[in-house]
């Protein structure tokens, strides 16, 4: 990469030719106030004004964002000119905002409010009509208020680059524009995947989970039984809300947060992680062995599942029959837990905490209960779990490190652990697998082929006592889609695969916490490109410290078998924790 001289506020600096004044000021130690410093790469329409420079060559005041870097440049951040218009930018877009920030979930988070700050921008300084809102609350998983919207079209090119999907989209011209799914429909009535992914980037509070915390306490001041179980991925990242550095486990201080928080007891999903293994590993061998529709597509990322109905309605049955990891653990929860401990199954709450939105709908679908018995009731994310320890008082540095309750699904495999990493569930999967076919464990029990934080295709060829297992990994839809289209074109090679929603799997779910620089000031400045491999490196090394790695050698999941389920696959099994599958309309009728 070529360097070019440019001097900003008079210093010299070498910088790489092709940066943006705002990429450049970056790296030779500036902070320009912006609304895109901080956003994936997601935008790069320069439509908010907010960082605006003076810079020689350009006539006029330039969006440092996507103005690029050439020779000789002389950059001016702090003139009088450049610091008086970054601010009447954000005045102007304050000017058309609901300012109700007291209420706003993005309250401590929102981007807007830290520029506003930042450039000292006065409220009330331009008074007028407010554009036209829209508020949609239908979706189980999302929420879209335009009267929170700043229209820099994040939402709109992460969908795209994720996803390839266009679910939002600018609507309208001039003053009347605003952002949402075609036609102004809910999330409910497009064929959004509800995956969240729109709401990690959105500057302010205008796309945001459903939240579900009133369920919670309602439960808990009902008196119900309520169990809580958490998602592998919220431990690798539940500390960033808290101060610690990103990719660092807190999984010991999360579990004693969870049980002042009321909960009677509190289990891992790493358990029904296991058992997912158990029932998927034996479903693939099965259809290896039966001639079974091939390739067998994983199961556990609701997001995927969605996309899959709506737009490969025709591969569905490629998709395995498995209920995601939660939703066995809820199944076995209401059943074999609640028949241990006497209990009607009624009075059993069930909470799951996950790192993702779309577990929200899931949990909600038609094919998630037995004998009319939810598996699971409510759905928080990683974030409103931070939300629920700070309103409580409790100083979560502070906390001792506790274990899980191990009454009867205590224990779990390292297996069990990365299941938060794409390529975690099929590495999970051949450690098992490779058991079944030689009857040993592998030396070596890593699977280091499939492996990987980036979004994109993996792939390997196994062999496991001379057979020959060909597999792929993908996350995003993007990704995923290129695979989907050999299996339909009759051209796949392989027998397995794994599909996962969110870029880099369940690590940078829709509900994590937000990686954002600006409100992360102690980590690096690259922090854009590290943060999914940090989470994921949070649990390869909890894998690396079990003393058992294989989900089939999980003590309390051979006792599940051999005194309620039988074994894997068994009626007992299908009952509880296999589901079905529906293709869906692209766009649902309008109420």
């Amino acid at each position: 990469m070529s360097l070019v001289n440019i001097k900003i506020e008079g210093v010299p600096y070498q910088v790489e030719s092709g940066l943006t004044i705002l990429e450049a000021a970056k790296r030779c130690g500036y902070d320009i106030p912006s609304l895109c410093t901080f956003n994936h790469g997601e935008c790069n329409i320069g439509s908010c004004r907010v960082c605006l420079v003076e810079a020689t060559g350009a006539r006029g005041l330039v969006a440092s964002c996507v103005y690029p870097v050439n020779e000789g440049m002389e950059i001016r951040i702090s003139s009088p000119k450049a610091v008086e218009a970054r601010r009447k930018s954000v005045e102007l877009l304050l000017s058309n905002h609901n300012q109700n920030c007291q209420q706003c979930e993005k309250n401590g988070k929102c981007e807007l409010l830290h520029v506003a700050t930042l450039t000292g921008a006065r409220e009330g300084a331009f008074q007028g009509v407010h554009s036209e809102t829209h508020l949609d609350v239908l979706a189980p998983g999302l929420v879209r208020d335009t009267s929170k919207c700043i229209l820099c079209g994040r939402c709109i090119a992460r969908c795209s680059n994720a996803h390839g999907l266009g679910i939002l989209g600018f609507e309208n011209r001039g003053f009347k524009t605003f952002v949402s799914p075609a036609e102004n429909r809910s999330f409910n009535e497009s064929p959004c995947i509800q995956c969240g992914q729109c709401v990690n980037v959105c500057p302010t509070g205008a796309l945001m989970e459903h939240s579900e915390i009133y369920k919670v306490d309602e439960a808990l001041k009902n008196g119900k039984h309520v169990v809580v179980q958490a998602a592998p991925a919220v431990r690798a990242a539940l500390g960033e809300e808290f101060g610690y550095p990103i990719g660092t486990p807190v999984t010991g201080k999360m579990i004693a947060a969870l049980r002042r928080l009321g909960f009677e007891r509190v289990y891992d999903v790493n358990f029904g992680a296991d058992l997912t293994i158990m029932e998927e590993g034996t479903e693939l061998l099965n259809r290896m062995k039966n001639g079974g529709v091939l390739p067998m597509i994983t199961s556990c990322s609701p997001g995927w599942v969605n996309y899959a109905e709506y737009n490969y309605g025709d591969l569905l049955p490629h998709l395995s029959s498995c209920k995601s990891p939660h939703q066995m653990q809820g199944a076995v929860i209401k059943s074999y837990w609640a028949q241990q401990n006497g209990l009607d199954p009624k009075d059993v709450f069930v909470v799951s905490v996950m790192p993702c939105i779309a577990k929200k709908f899931e949990k909600q679908r038609d094919q998630m209960e037995v004998n009319g018995i939810r598996d699971v009731d409510a759905v928080i994310t990683t974030r409103e779990l931070a939300k629920m320890i700070k309103r409580s008082g409790i100083n979560f540095t502070r906390l001792p490190d506790e274990e899980w309750d191990n009454d009867i699904m205590g224990d779990y495999s390292g297996a069990g652990v990365i299941f938060g990493v794409t390529g975690g569930v099929m590495e999970a999967a051949l450690r098992t697998v490779y058991y079944v076919l030689t009857g040993k464990e592998k030396d070596r029990i890593t699977f280091e082929e499939v492996r990987g934080h980036d979004a994109g295709i993996r792939e390997a060829s196994i062999d496991i006592n001379g057979t020959v297992v060909n597999v792929a990994i993908a996350s995003g839809m993007k990704s995923a889609k290129v695979l989907l289209d050999e299996i339909r074109e009759g051209k796949s090679k392989y027998q397995f695969i794994e599909i996962m929603g969110c870029p880099g799997g369940c690590i940078n779910g829709g509900g994590q916490p937000y990686v954002k620089p600006c409100f992360l000031p102690n980590e690096d400045i690259d922090i854009l490109d590290t943060y999914k491999e940090k989470r994921a490196k949070a649990l390869y090394s909890e894998d690396e410290r079990q003393v058992i790695r294989q989900s089939h050698n999980n003590p309390q999941i051979k006792e599940l078998y051999e005194k309620y389920l039988g074994e894997p696959n068994s009626h007992k099994a299908h009952e509880l924790l296999h589901t079905t599958y529906a293709a869906r309309e692209g766009f649902r009728p309008l109420k």
